[in-house]
C-alpha cells in the first residue's frame, strides 16, 4: 500500500520544504497545493486574492483540494495554510490519509517569513500580529484536522522528516471498508 498523507500548518511551517524531502524519501509524488492553485488561477495567489478576494479564493481551493485528495495512489500533499478553514476541507483530509499538523509558534514562523512579499495575508503593517491573531484562529482547526503534531521548532528539516517518517512507520494501517458480511454480523 502506497503512503498517502498531508502537511497543514501556518503559512511559512514548512510544509512545502518537509513535503518536498518526505516524499522523496517515501519514494511517492509531492504535490503543492498552492502550484496547483495557481496553475487553475492562471495566476499567483497574491494577485487572485487582491482581484477576488478571500471567499472567492476559498471556494476554488476546495474544489482543487477535493480534486487531488481523489487521485488515486501515494503522495504527500503539502495544504495552503487557510486549507482548513472549511469544515469540509478537513474532512477531506481525514479521508485522504495521514494529517500531519507541522506547528511553530508566530514568532519562529515570522523570524522564516518576514522577508517574503508572496503570502498575500501577511501584507500588512505588523505581520507578526496577523500571524499571532491566524495562529489564535487555526491552531484549533489544524489540531482538528490532524493525525499526528509535529513541533517544527528548532530541528532541521532532515530530522523532521525523520520524525514524521518515525510516526508513519508506528502508525496503525487503515482500516479496511467491512464486507456485507461482516457489516451484518456486527449489528
Amino acid at each position: 500500500m502506497q503512503i498517502r498523507c498531508a502537511l497543514v500548518g501556518m503559512p511559512g511551517s514548512g510544509k512545502s520544504t518537509v513535503g518536498r524531502h518526505l516524499a522523496q524519501r517515501l519514494g511517492v509524488p509531492f504535490i503543492d497545493l498552492d502550484h496547483q492553485l495557481e496553475q487553475v488561477l492562471k495566476t499567483s495567489i497574491r494577485q487572485f486574492f487582491e482581484a477576488e478576494g478571500e471567499a472567492r479564493f476559498r471556494d476554488i481551493e476546495a474544489q482543487v483540494l477535493a480534486e487531488v485528495t481523489a487521485r488515486p495512489g501515494g503522495m504527500v500533499l503539502s495544504t495552503g495554510g487557510g486549507a482548513v478553514l472549511r469544515p469540509e476541507n478537513r474532512q477531506v483530509l481525514r479521508d485522504f490519509g495521514n494529517v500531519l499538523y507541522l506547528r511553530a509558534s508566530p514568532e519562529e514562523i515570522f523570524k522564516r517569513v518576514k522577508h517574503d512579499r508572496t503570502r498575500p495575508l501577511l501584507q500588512v503593517n505588523n505581520p507578526l500580529q496577523k500571524l499571532r491573531e491566524l495562529y489564535a484562529q487555526r491552531d484549533a482547526l489544524y489540531r482538528e484536522a490532524a493525525t499526528y503534531v509535529i513541533e517544527t521548532g528548532r530541528p532541521t528539516v532532515q530530522t523532521l522528516v525523520n520524525m514524521i517518517m518515525m510516526q508513519l512507520e508506528m502508525a496503525p494501517p487503515p482500516s479496511a471498508p467491512a464486507s456485507p458480511s461482516e457489516a451484518l454480523s456486527k449489528q
